[in-house]
């Protein structure tokens, strides 16, 4: 049975920190207004207008060191793992509404064929107004619900993270994971994202927190 521990406890410090001394109220009550799908989600890299939000450069600054940044969401509703994604850098979540982050350790990763067994995730409970980072070793995709009526999440990453990539050369195996700028994908059998081009390389159980 799947485990659903507090983000705030020490079990999470491998995988990233709960931020301090971030005034985000003005970002909340904008990301009320963002929207919230029924029956999937919606990822939106940046936005313009919450990116003129005076946190926007304390994100920047602060938990970046001053690269350029880009500042957007992913609502809606999902109750599935079906995929791990990893950066070349760390990413701030801002949960708007409690949700469920189901992570992993890039460690575990087998590494002659880059697949991993699913029986390793860890799902921790972000309550609203949190700020999180997820260091960039760590696995992770979509929030999952801790609500029936879905979630909203703020997503911060080095700009141009997750858009379409200018080339794609294959040289060694990890090459076939790329499948955006900044974005390594390793894809669940089950999810359909082979569809999309991703590599399939999760195994076990394509965890779904509606059965624990």
């Amino acid at each position: 049975m799947l485990k659903i521990y507090p983000v705030k406890c020490d079990r999470f410090l491998q995988y990233g920190r709960v931020l301090k001394g971030y005034d985000c109220n003005d970002l909340l009550r904008k990301m009320e207004e963002t929207p919230l799908p029924k029956d999937h989600t919606i990822y939106i890299s940046s936005d313009p207008e919450m990116e003129k939000l005076k946190v926007f450069s304390e994100l920047q600054n602060r938990g970046f060191g001053g690269i350029p940044i880009q500042l957007g969401y992913c609502n809606g509703f999902n109750v599935k793992l079906n995929a791990v994604e990893y950066h070349r850098s760390s990413e701030i979540n801002i949960a708007v509404s409690n949700l469920v982050l189901l992570v992993g350790s890039q460690d575990d990763l087998n590494i002659s064929d880059l697949t991993y067994d699913t029986s390793k995730i860890e799902a921790f409970l972000v309550p609203a107004g949190c700020a999180v980072e997820l260091y960039a070793t760590t696995l992770h995709y979509a929030p999952c619900n801790a609500e029936n009526s879905g979630f909203r999440d703020v997503v911060v990453l080095p700009r141009e993270t997750n858009q379409p990539l200018d080339h794609h050369d294959i040289k060694e195996f990890e090459d076939k994971l790329l499948f955006a700028k900044n974005k390594w994908l390793i894809a669940h059998p089950e999810s359909g994202l082979d569809k999309e081009g991703a590599y399939i390389g999760l195994t076990g159980k394509n965890i779904t927190l509606s059965e624990y």
